[in-house]
């Protein structure tokens, strides 16, 4: 038998109207890559907060190399050689890549002056390994999402940690950059470290994952066992309890249908160049690319958060000059989704509510601007009930909500506002397989009903599975654009021929 280097026995945790764990064993083998499975809300996120001292242990014990342990915070579970990277972000914006990846030793003590060379100088090393091609000076708020993603990855990487908890460390990278981190996380398990692999990406579970505890509305589907013979169906039946149903789409043309959006040679302030796309009513038009190709920079630009410098952007035929995300929304009919809903989709502070009927609150206000939660809470509710969000109540805080049932409170943000046509971001983040499923069906349904949708997705099953065309972006520059016959080897293969400059039949 494997040595255990952790174990977690009848963990259980409560919060406020929810329990979250109940009696929850987890056992963690050395050299191993474990995965942790379940729904959004199975308590996935907290057994990890619990492991690495976020949340403090009320329930259960915890064992480290056979010993009791107590992490009473995150700087005690680090000392101990467990390290994590966190499903949502926990990087400081201003401080540069460099600073956050050494944040844990910036210096001897808080008084020591920070030798920034030194700092830059080690941080590149792990920069370089995740082959991230990133002055380390920047500052983190300048980079992609995708980007931060990585940086958080080097910062944990860094810490030379026994056990490294990763929670959806793919959600926002593409297959290129997928495989690479798979090759570190083997070369770190023949080195002894142990590695929980938290995914809704079931394929990646499947190809790297030695073994696998599953959680199921807080309780053990199944602990610590072994992947041999285990495939996907397996996998979905634990988590949810039955079969995973997959729609069987057919191949849409959209073209012959009335323009929704037109971008004719369009330069942004960001560096996008002659950027040609239309977008036609009813469309899902897919955009793809790998980190630092520009998408959603070009998204943003759209929707006036930055500037066009160039060209032209017409919207049901007419000229649009937009200078706000309000002037997007409201004179346009124009959302956006974000891929960073920490940052940028949601108010954390604010209730489910609040979060779910901002887009709506210039269209119910009465005179002199009177909103009444009555109004919001009809508007917003049939969103809130479709996409199925896990909260006690609508007046729950949203950062208090999974990082999955978050996901949907951004989505249901548009859906409420009617929009007509939505730039969608990422929509799959943290999205459990029956949301994502249901989150599909969705974006079909609201293509179907006329809603013209732009797709980012890093995720290239996903794209395949959504889109009728395909637009692929490197380097802020359009490359090409792929009609979508859903055959998926050739599709990828035509998606990665267009990425690497090789020529294709434009559609």
């Amino acid at each position: 038998m494997s040595e255990v280097v952790l174990q977690a026995r009848a963990i259980g945790k409560s919060f406020p109207g929810v329990r979250a764990l109940d009696k929850v064993d987890l056992t963690l083998a050395k050299g191993s890559i474990h995965a942790l499975l379940g729904e959004n809300g199975a308590g996935k996120s907290t057994l990890i907060k619990l492991l690495t001292g976020v949340h403090r242990l009320e329930e259960g014990e915890l064992l480290l190399d056979g010993k009791s342990v107590q992490f009473d915070d995150p700087h005690a579970a680090i000392a101990a050689g467990i390290g994590v990277v966190h499903q949502e972000r926990n990087l400081i914006p201003r401080f540069s890549v460099a600073e956050n990846i050494m944040l844990e030793r910036l210096g001897p003590s808080v008084l020591s002056r920070v030798d920034q060379a030194t700092l830059r100088a080690e941080a590149k090393r792990w920069l370089d390994l995740l082959e991230l091609d990133v002055n380390p000076a920047t500052p983190v708020m300048r980079l992609s999402a995708a980007k931060m993603q990585l940086v958080e990855i080097a910062k944990a990487l860094s810490l030379r940690s026994r056990v490294l908890l990763m929670d959806e460390p793919t959600a926002s990278l593409t297959p290129h950059e997928t495989e690479h981190l798979f090759t570190l996380l083997q070369r770190l398990k023949r080195d002894g470290v142990t590695i929980v692999f938290v995914s809704h990406k079931l394929e990646e579970v499947l190809q790297i994952c030695d073994s696998v505890t599953v959680l199921r509305d807080g309780r053990n589907a199944c602990q610590s066992q072994p992947m041999t013979g285990m495939g996907r169906q397996d996998l979905v039946r634990l988590m949810i309890g039955r079969a995973e149903q997959i729609p069987a789409w057919e191949t849409r043309d959209r073209t012959t249908a009335p323009v929704a959006l037109q971008l004719d040679k369009v330069s942004t302030s960001l560096g996008h160049q002659d950027i040609d796309l239309t977008l036609h009513r009813g469309e899902i038009l897919g955009l793809y690319g790998l980190v630092g190709a520009g998408r959603s920079e070009l998204a943003k630009c759209l929707i006036g958060l930055f500037p066009l410098t160039g060209g032209k952007v017409t919207i049901d035929g007419q000229p649009a000059a937009i200078g706000s995300v309000a002037e997007a929304l409201n004179r346009f009919g124009l959302g956006y989704v974000s891929e960073d809903r920490k940052q940028e989709g949601l108010v954390l502070a604010h209730s489910v509510l609040d979060n779910a009927g901002i887009a709506v609150w210039s269209k119910l206000a009465g005179f002199l601007g009177f909103l009444k939660n009555g109004q919001i809470r009809e508007r917003v509710l049939p969103a809130i009930e479709r996409l199925e969000v896990k909260t006690p109540s609508l007046a729950q805080q949203v950062g208090l909500l999974s990082g999955g049932n978050q996901q949907k409170v951004s989505v249901a943000k548009w859906l409420a506002a009617g929009v007509r046509i939505l730039i969608i971001d990422e929509p799959s983040v943290g999205i459990d397989i029956k949301t994502k499923a249901y989150l599909h069906e969705l974006i079909r349904a609201l293509a179907d009903d006329g809603t013209s949708v732009l797709l980012i997705t890093s995720d290239m099953p996903e794209m395949i599975t959504l889109a009728d065309r395909i637009a692929v972006m490197d380097g802020y520059r359009l490359t090409g654009t792929l009609v979508n016959d859903r055959d998926y080897p050739r599709m990828s293969q035509g998606i990665m021929n267009l990425i690497h400059g090789e020529e294709q039949d434009a559609a």
